[in-house]
């Protein structure tokens, strides 16, 4: 379990908590935020259930959350701390691709979405962004967004991917993993058969012909990412 707080900051400083699996992320970002003179990072977590235990003690006023987590994903502590905090803003910071992930987080409550690479000034610019009550997306990603809000090809400017519903991309990203599909299930809460019916309807709308065929799809996908 790793959870770490820092003493009691002064009350002009937004503090900002962590939450991402890797150490050496959460100890860059600490250094990264410590050169700011009105941000301080009051807290970090490496899961969404360390997470959420320490923003109830700590009260931060925004917090970073990576998509990749051990357990829940980012993506389900976000509509956690939406569901619990609904005044606390989140903001994404994670290697995976924009193109696919961020309207995904923005519709599960966060306010912002950042690329990993993407570098500190973009993240400090999208952190008091976000804190004044603003959105954060890249430039790319807002004209995406505007296009498909300002014309009627929503459905055709989508790749496969992005038309899985929420919880079939919840498990395509978990056949990427390697995951069978009873692990799945256990990791999901539901049964086998529901978990079945959701990998016949990704392999539909992907367009794959069987299940090897998918599996080899999902981990190629999750491959693009670590090396993005």
């Amino acid at each position: 379990m790793t959870v770490k707080t820092q003493p009691a900051v002064r009350s002009q400083l937004k503090k900002i908590f962590i939450v991402d699996d890797h150490p050496i992320v959460r100890q860059g970002l600490a250094k990264l935020l410590s050169d700011e003179t009105d941000l301080v990072v009051c807290g970090e977590a490496e899961s969404a259930r360390e997470g959420l235990q320490a923003i109830a003690k700590l009260k931060p006023d925004l917090a970073i959350v990576d998509i990749s987590l051990t357990g829940k994903t980012g993506l389900e502590l976000i509509k956690d701390l939406r569901a619990q905090y609904p005044e606390l803003p989140a903001l994404v910071m994670s290697m995976h691709d924009e193109l696919i992930y961020a309207e995904r987080a923005l519709r599960a409550g966060a306010r912002g979405y950042v690329m990993k690479h993407q570098g500190g000034k973009i993240l400090v610019h999208a952190i008091r962004q976000v804190l004044s009550g603003q959105v954060y997306v890249s430039e790319q990603i807002s004209a995406t967004i505007l296009d498909r809000l300002s014309n009627g090809r929503a459905k055709l400017a989508r790749s496969s991917v992005e038309n899985l519903t929420e919880r079939e991309f919840e498990v395509f990203q978990l056949i990427g993993q390697g995951l069978t599909t009873r692990q799945i299930a256990e990791q999901l809460h539901v049964s086998v058969k529901t978990v079945e019916v959701h990998r016949v309807h990704i392999k539909e709308k992907l367009h794959l012909t069987d299940g090897p065929a998918l599996m080899r799809y999902a981990m190629s996908c999750q491959e693009t990412q670590r090396m993005s």
